[in-house]
C-alpha cells in the first residue's frame, strides 16, 4: 500500500511541474514611453449662412496611460461673426488647454479641460461706430461627460461640457454645450 501511495504523490508532482511548464511565462512589461497609446484628434467644425459663421480648429493629443487614465493637450482656434439689422460683430479665439479624462467603465469618460484663451473682436454698426473689444487672455475651466465609441482604427468622441469658471468673455457661454470629434489611434 505505501508504495501504491509514494507511486501516486510522484506522479502528482511530476505531472504538476509538466503542467506548470506549458504555460507560457509573461513577458516583463516595458517601462517607458508607448507610442501605441498615443491618440490624435479634437474638433472641426463649420457653418455658414446668411446671418452667422463659424470656424472651429481644436486639435488634441493625448497619451492613454491604462484603461482608466488619459490625458493631453491641444490648441484652440475658433472665429464666428454675425449679423444682425444694423450690427455686424466679429469675434475670434486662440488658445491652448490641457485635459485629463478618467474612465470609470470602458467607453465612458468623465473629463477635465483647464483652458487659456486669447479673445479679440470688434462690433460694428451702419451708422459708421465701430467698438472693438478688449484684447485679452480668458481663462475657462470645461468639465464634461463623454463617450468613445469605437471605430476604424479610432473612437468618434462625444462630449456634454459646461465652463465652470463663468467668464463674462468665455467662449462658451453660460449653457452646456455638445462637441463631437474623432481620435485616431484611442
Amino acid at each position: 500500500m505505501k508504495k501504491y501511495l509514494l507511486a501516486a504523490c510522484l506522479f502528482a508532482m511530476f505531472s504538476t511541474a509538466a503542467v506548470a511548464q506549458d504555460e507560457p511565462e509573461e513577458e516583463p512589461k516595458e517601462k517607458g514611453f508607448d507610442k501605441s497609446k498615443l491618440f490624435f484628434g479634437g474638433n472641426f467644425g463649420l457653418g455658414f449662412g446668411n446671418v452667422s459663421t463659424l470656424v472651429n480648429v481644436s486639435p488634441q493629443i493625448g497619451y492613454r496611460f491604462n484603461r482608466y487614465l488619459a490625458a493631453g493637450t491641444g490648441v484652440n482656434f475658433i472665429y464666428s461673426s454675425f449679423k444682425f439689422i444694423g450690427y455686424k460683430e466679429q469675434f475670434g479665439v486662440a488658445g491652448l488647454n490641457v485635459f485629463g479624462r478618467v474612465y470609470p467603465i470602458d467607453y465612458l469618460f468623465l473629463q477635465i479641460q483647464p483652458e487659456a484663451n486669447y479673445t479679440w473682436g470688434k462690433q460694428r454698426y451702419d451708422d459708421g461706430a465701430e467698438y472693438k473689444l478688449d484684447k485679452k487672455v480668458v481663462p475657462s475651466l470645461l468639465g464634461g461627460v463623454g463617450a468613445a465609441i469605437p471605430a476604424g482604427r479610432g473612437a468618434f468622441i462625444v462630449t456634454a461640457n459646461y465652463d465652470l469658471l463663468q467668464n463674462e468673455r468665455s467662449p462658451y457661454g453660460s449653457r452646456a454645450f455638445f462637441n463631437f470629434g474623432y481620435n485616431f489611434g484611442f
